[in-house]
């Protein structure tokens, strides 16, 4: 190669270089520590031991990991599909709106405020006595407190801090598509709901993917609501899987079982990745 071609180079490493020091750092690297954690014994002050397969045997027969799972998948079954179907309406109003900005910003603010702090306004929305829920319901009901409620409760404070964000992209989407597009639509007959449904929610597809798969990504690492509202009560009905790695890697002292936790919720999130992936692949067009 000529001088100028290899000088070309090390300058865009060099360019690249403080990024590459990121993800190095804390992204390559923590992965790397979690897979050495999983065959390791340590209990945060003692010497560390190999364990071989140990730990993965006793994640793998843990039945409360196991419940785990089942409620992050619960979770997001009742997260992700209803805040994309609102977040969708909320665009959909929006993006023909004039001073449709500040709306955005208003709609983004309980996505950009903190989960804990989020959590302990809900708290107090959600109190058993003097709770602004049921003293607009008129009546005593334990939202948080009752198993059966516990988790819907969760999941409605999850869409309500997600709606806004996953309307931005929405907006950005419907915005994107060709106002002519829609114009010919309507020069054939076709009403609004037959717009939407064969014109905009296709065209939206790109954004569409995008919108679950990070949905789902998001509620399964749902971890501050949790913490703040229930603590993964009450018996263990909202006990999800970042709840159980907390409290195997902190509360029991066991940070080896906790990786081999992490690993699997990995694993699952990337296998529920690649088949909206397949979904999505020959059904996206990007040109329009």
């Amino acid at each position: 190669m000529s001088r100028r071609v290899v000088r070309r180079a090390l300058t865009g490493y060099a360019l690249l270089l403080p990024s590459l020091i990121g993800v190095g750092c804390f992204l390559l690297l923590p992965i790397v520590v979690v897979a050495w954690l999983s065959v390791h014994s340590w209990n945060l002050l003692g010497p560390v031991r190999f364990t071989g397969w140990d730990n993965w045997r006793a994640v793998l027969g843990d039945r409360q990991f196991g419940h785990a799972l089942v409620v992050t998948l619960a979770l997001t079954a009742l997260v992700v599909p209803i805040q994309t179907v609102l977040g969708f309406a909320v665009a959909a109003l929006l993006a023909r709106r004039r001073g449709g900005t500040a709306w955005q910003v208003l709609y983004a603010l309980p996505w950009m405020c903190a989960p804990v702090a989020v959590g302990v306004v809900w708290q107090w929305v959600f109190a058993p006595t003097g709770g602004a829920l049921n003293a607009v319901l008129g009546r005593r009901i334990e939202w948080l407190s009752e198993p059966a409620l516990a988790l819907p409760s969760v999941a409605a404070v999850s869409v309500w801090s997600n709606v806004g964000y996953v309307a931005l992209f929405f907006v950005a989407g419907i915005r994107a598509i060709p106002v002519d597009l829609l114009d010919a639509g309507a020069l054939d007959g076709a009403g609004g709901w037959q717009r939407i449904r064969f014109l905009v929610l296709p065209l939206l597809r790109p954004t569409m993917f995008f919108v679950l798969v990070t949905g789902v990504l998001a509620a399964f690492q749902t971890f501050d609501t949790v913490y703040a509202l229930t603590k993964g009560g009450p018996d263990h009905r909202t006990d999800v899987v970042a709840m159980r790695i907390f409290s195997e890697a902190f509360d029991a002292a066991r940070p080896g079982r906790a990786a081999v936790m992490a690993i699997v919720v990995c694993a699952v999130m990337m296998l529920i990745t690649v088949l909206q992936h397949r979904y999505f692949r020959d059904r996206t067009s990007y040109e329009y």
